[in-house]
């Protein structure tokens, strides 16, 4: 199949998603088409079913806001056309899948063929910006004209119909992860850097925005520290830095925090790590938390939207309620003061993670784009 892939380019769950997706797809001999206003940062590497097309947005002094929409939706017509696309996959509600309804009217009225749109919904494309009033009734209009509709979660889905008026069914597809790249082996040197005197090793990633509660990170390590030796590795960049920054500074944790930025290999980072916390406002899904459980890293996070669909309670790691910083500080202290039991729920953490194992969910993608793809064409 030809498939195009319309998303953010950036290290956001649904770019991320995207991009994984596209290249798996493409191992398998479908021919992947990215299109986007720069190269997602995921596609590194040659390989020859992967094309990258930029949305080049021109700049007027009649526009304070360049129209983006239109570019895409521009550029997408162009791909459709000269490359002969069977269906377009477009991830994150806004403007992803109005533009590719438009690309499609505009294909159809050139050629008379109606080319597929599946939209994938992510988590705050509807939980937050697409409630949006200025936004809402476009949103509303585009998904119910894809051509089908997936959410990566069970809670995306009932977030979905609770606040937009959808005539159609969504299916759930699940985050994926591909745990084969991130089980590996702790590397000892790495590790002996990070904690010269064996301390135990806590992580965050995110892309440090209010939603993600950087101030309870900070507050949950602090009580760590307080317990036990302990380093917290701060991976990311984002709104929230300067205030992580400052609060390390205020408790004094400047020797035991390192803020490592953007990080593309963070297999490496999390195999030597012990304790993944995500206490976040809220989460579609958690694919962080996810690729932290995929390398033997237990996850201490809220209970907020998806996590309980992948971060088990007192299996895999533990959830509390949203702000719950003493009840999250209780339950990490609790394990890495116990050996047997974190080596345990550590184990439990990679064998919840091969459940969402992207050789289990690509054939769900790949089952659903066939109800749409061209006779004998696929």
């Amino acid at each position: 199949m030809k498939i195009g892939i319309v998303c953010y380019p950036t290290f956001g769950g649904s770019g991320v998603l995207a991009t994984e997706l596209g290249k798996a797809l493409a191992e398998k001999g479908h021919e992947i088409h990215f299109i986007t206003y720069q190269q997602p940062v995921r596609l590194n590497g040659f390989h020859a079913n992967i094309f990258y097309h930029e949305v080049r947005v021109p700049t007027y002094p009649l526009f304070d806001f360049p129209p983006y929409e239109l570019a895409l939706a521009s550029t997408m017509v162009d791909v459709i056309l000269n490359h002969d696309l069977d269906l377009i996959h477009a991830h994150y509600a806004i403007p992803h899948a109005s533009a590719a309804y438009t690309a499609k009217q505009i294909v159809k009225q050139k050629t008379g063929r109606s080319v597929p749109v599946i939209t994938t919904l992510h988590g705050t494309d509807i939980t937050l910006v697409g409630r949006d009033k200025t936004y809402e009734p476009v949103v509303t209009f585009s998904i119910n004209e894809s051509d089908s509709i997936t959410a990566v979660s069970e809670n995306l889905k009932e977030e979905t119909y609770k606040h937009f008026d959808i005539k159609k069914e969504i299916e759930v597809i699940h985050n994926f992860v591909d745990v084969h790249r991130y089980n590996k082996k702790p590397v000892s040197a790495f590790r002996q850097v990070i904690a010269p005197n064996n301390e135990r090793i806590i992580i965050h990633a995110s892309n440090f925005r209010k939603i993600k509660r950087i101030d309870n990170v900070m507050d949950i390590f602090k009580n760590i520290h307080a317990a036990l030796p302990s380093k917290l590795l701060m991976v990311g960049d984002g709104p929230e830095r300067p205030l992580a920054e400052d609060l390390t500074r205020q408790y004094g944790l400047e020797a035991d925090v390192r803020f490592l930025g953007k990080q593309e290999q963070m297999e490496e980072i999390l195999a030597v790590s012990d304790v993944f916390l995500l206490p976040s406002e809220y989460e579609s899904f958690g694919l962080a938390a996810l690729e932290a459980m995929a390398a033997s890293t237990v996850v201490i996070s809220s209970d907020a939207g998806g996590l309980n669909e992948i971060n088990i309670n007192g299996v895999t790691g533990y959830t509390s309620p949203v702000g719950d910083v003493e009840g999250m500080s209780k339950n990490a202290i609790e394990l890495l003061k116990d050996e047997t039991k974190l080596k345990t729920f550590k184990q439990n953490a990679l064998k919840e993670a091969k459940l969402f194992d992207i050789h289990h969910i690509i054939p769900k993608y790949e089952a659903l784009y066939r109800k749409y793809c061209r006779t004998g064409d696929c």
